[in-house]
């Protein structure tokens, strides 16, 4: 199987520092963030190639130079037309492959994507979603009766009203046949232009990650603030 690892975008919201290096390359312990992903993926017997997307051309070219020529690792220049117009822009790539995986960058989480690629499988998916029901909150809470608080909650595990949507997706090679019907569009957006339409006829499952922690780490800062949290992932991730 192969997976595409999304590392374009502007990394607006990790100015100052994305106007250095790219979101992929935030230094986490010594190494980019990007490497944790690619050497978990690696982990997976299955898994036999990783194509990682971005602006070569600009500061994705440090992602590049990190990995050299390093073996089953390929990189395709950011279309600039959207998450499902870079799927369709690498089309020929994806032709014998029945799915594959898609992961942006910026999810770090240990995800089964053996369980998700059996779960996708099984429910006879287009694309499976990886989800969580569960958060742990940042902040205090407390149990109110009547106007009176009863007791405090410091930072609990909430469930939550309506599953929360990670960055990794698996993915059905039909989904390559529902962007082309969007190709005269400017930006072909996956979440919006195609899975909400297969989510209505059904075709879109829910991988719930359960215990495992996830960030969207989007800027440096937010790595910062949860550094703890960070190193739990990494070794959630066996690295």
């Amino acid at each position: 199987m192969k997976v595409i690892i999304l590392a374009g975008g502007k990394g607006t919201r990790g100015k100052p520092y994305t106007e250095y290096f790219p979101k992929a390359m935030t230094p986490i312990n010594g190494k980019p963030m990007i490497d944790y992903i690619v050497r978990y993926l690696k982990s997976f017997n299955f898994v036999k190639e990783i194509i990682i997307i971005s602006d070569y051309n600009g500061l994705g070219g440090q992602i590049k130079n990190y990995y050299g020529n390093q073996k089953n690792i390929k990189f395709i220049q950011d279309s600039q037309s959207g998450t499902g117009g870079d799927l369709l822009h690498i089309e020929k790539e994806l032709k014998d492959e029945s799915e594959f995986l898609l992961w942006f960058v910026d999810n770090l989480c240990a995800v089964d994507i053996k369980k998700m690629r059996s779960v996708f499988k099984e429910k006879n998916s287009s694309a499976c979603i990886a989800t969580r029901t569960k958060r742990k909150e940042e902040t205090g809470f407390a149990v109110v009766e009547d106007g009176i608080i009863k007791e405090f909650k410091e930072k609990p595990i909430m469930k939550l009203q309506l599953s929360e949507c990670l960055g990794i997706y698996m993915l059905g090679k039909e989904i390559i046949e529902k962007i082309k019907k969007k190709k005269n569009q400017k930006q072909v957006n996956l979440s919006y232009d195609i899975l909400e339409q297969l989510s209505k006829e059904g075709k879109v499952s829910a991988y719930d990650i359960a215990e495992k922690e996830w960030i969207d780490a989007e800027s440096p800062m937010v790595l910062e603030r949860n550094e703890k949290l960070v190193a739990k992932i990494i070794k959630q991730m066996g690295l």
